[in-house]
């Protein structure tokens, strides 16, 4: 990834001090390390432990239930495990729900992607989910995921990619400041709000009510 992209994606991410990473494919590109040694807490979700020491990254806690993870490190590094056994959450759920209970409310999550497309379909579903009540962002190897509820304005570098997901089909978009515009339009698929991208240094996305839509940035666009 080009410096001047690094540079912009840590300026954006600059308000958020706490990590969530989940056990999908290992963040270990330059951005997602950098995001993670500057924050203030890591929580790991118990399958991802592993992952987190092999680049050598040490979380604050550990989250979950305990099926998958391995004891005899999180004895070695001395990492607190908050154990939570319910079995109407995943963990990157109950990761979530140790963070609202401990007044976390800007969280960036990683390690959501990758790996297996059914979970990575789930973990979206959760980021419309919990980004009611919290300021989250969506982190992958390749790209960010926001979600907004009324109007938004995001930063951009020029040419950057740009994909708007509605989550119901009669929503009413607009797009500002995109290659593809649109006024007050319903989409009925997901594809069509698809492969648009920023014009300038910025792009607006509105919507006509309260319900979720997805917004996507290529990383390295």
């Amino acid at each position: 990834m080009k410096q001047a992209h690094i540079d912009f994606w840590l300026s954006e991410f600059e308000p958020f001090t706490t990590a969530v990473v989940a056990n999908g494919e290992i963040p270990a590109s330059e951005l997602s390390l950098r995001l993670l040694r500057k924050m203030e807490r890591v929580v790991c979700c118990d399958g991802a432990l592993q992952k987190l020491l092999s680049v050598n990254i040490t979380p604050d806690v550990v989250v979950g239930d305990g099926d998958s993870m391995d004891r005899e490190e999180l004895s070695r590094h001395s990492i607190p495990y908050h154990a939570d056994r319910s079995e109407e959450y995943n963990d990157l759920q109950k990761a979530l729900k140790y963070c609202q209970a401990n007044g976390y409310g800007e969280v960036l999550l990683l390690g959501c992607g990758g790996l297996r497309e059914d979970h990575f379909i789930a973990n979206l579903s959760i980021l419309v989910m919990y980004s009611e009540k919290m300021r989250l962002s969506m982190l992958t190897e390749h790209g960010v995921f926001n979600v907004l509820r009324g109007r938004a304005q995001y930063h951009a570098i020029p040419g950057m990619q740009v994909s708007v997901f509605p989550s119901a089909p009669l929503t009413k978009l607009t797009f500002k400041g995109l290659k593809y515009p649109v006024s007050n339009r319903s989409f009925q698929w997901l594809w069509e709000g698809s492969l648009n991208g920023a014009l300038d240094d910025a792009f607006t996305v509105e919507t006509d009510g309260g319900e979720p839509v997805v917004v996507y940035r290529a990383l390295n666009s």
